[in-house]
């Protein structure tokens, strides 16, 4: 790890304001991605602002029927919050299929949005990754590719978003609430917050240099049942082949979004659209244009099979 400087920040403008300062700087609270990156000097920021004392760590009702969410909410608070697991359990069950119980138990809300991809190619910095290093190529194309994406990649990258909790954010349309150096605010939909990889891989948000998530707002509840169901190779601390996000109402609408797949939570509004006639539909629908490799083909049946399992048991009961 290379040596950096490092401060406390005191209020959300400050810790902006102190990112503007330090071009290349970055914000770190539970550090569970972060200090691995900089161990490894994939990431070697020069100056680190501790944001753990801006207390962004409550859930509070907002007007309207929703929920604020602080950007330092941990991630086993969040999942065990009693608002969250009765009115949001899409969110409450992706968080607990994440990493394990001592990892969430330091993750933050904020975090896990910005969490970076697991691709072997990014962390291993002897190959050429156009993540890691813009214009270097990306190994993956042409490499292993068994987890990689099967929608949204581009010929510069095909790595897969890593994070569960942010398939469930997307599922349930939150904004993503963010301050500035200048103290300016704003509200980030999420589903305009992630972008595909083009060819600028390595900018993986929406995000300005500097600009800090302070919390996370969902929407009232939309009701009817919650599913997160995720496929992976071992039943704990494991990221998704491909995981499965819905909310399904009565009548057999609902909504869908997947894990695993794409570059980022892959949602799409002709899906949730296409969601009552079926899985096939809303599946053909979500992998229209898929671009699959002999290695990950298997993930457009698998994303099938869960979407079908997952309406089987909205049915029940």
């Amino acid at each position: 790890m290379k040596a950096f400087t490092y401060e406390r920040a005191r209020t959300p403008a400050e810790a902006a304001a102190a990112a503007e300062r330090h071009p290349g700087s970055r914000f770190i609270a539970g550090g569970t991605n972060l200090l691995d990156l900089m161990k490894l000097e994939i990431e070697a920021p020069p100056h680190l602002i501790d944001v753990n004392g801006l207390k962004l760590d409550r859930i509070e009702a907002v007007e309207g029927g929703g929920l604020r969410i602080g950007a330092l909410v941990r991630n086993t608070d969040l999942a065990s919050d009693p608002r969250v697991r009765r009115d949001y359990a899409v969110l409450a069950r992706a968080l607990l299929a994440g990493a394990s119980a001592q990892l969430r138990n330091k993750a933050t809300t904020a975090g896990n949005l910005l969490q970076r991809t697991r691709c072997p190619y990014f962390y291993d910095t002897n190959l050429p990754c156009n993540k890691r290093v813009p214009g270097s190529g990306c190994s993956a194309i042409g490499g292993y590719t068994r987890n990689h994406a099967i929608v949204g990649q581009s010929d510069a990258c095909i790595a897969t978003h890593p994070s569960d909790m942010a398939v469930a954010m997307q599922l349930l349309d939150a904004g993503v609430e963010t301050v500035r150096a200048n103290g300016s605010t704003r509200v980030i939909p999420i589903a305009d917050f992630y972008r595909l990889p083009g060819n600028t891989p390595h900018i993986e948000n929406t995000l300005v240099s500097g600009e800090l998530i302070t919390s996370v707002v969902l929407p009232r509840p939309l009701g009817g049942k919650h599913f997160y169901r995720k496929v992976r190779d071992r039943a704990s601390y494991a990221f998704a082949l491909v995981s499965v996000a819905a909310v399904v109402l009565p009548d057999g609408s609902g909504r869908v979004a997947l894990g695993g797949v794409a570059h980022r939570p892959w949602r799409l509004p002709a899906a949730d659209a296409a969601l009552a006639r079926g899985a096939g539909a809303a599946s053909d629908t979500l992998l229209a244009g898929a671009k699959t490799t002999s290695e990950n083909a298997y993930k457009v049946p698998l994303v099938r099979r869960t979407l079908e399992s997952v309406l089987v048991d909205a049915k029940k009961g």
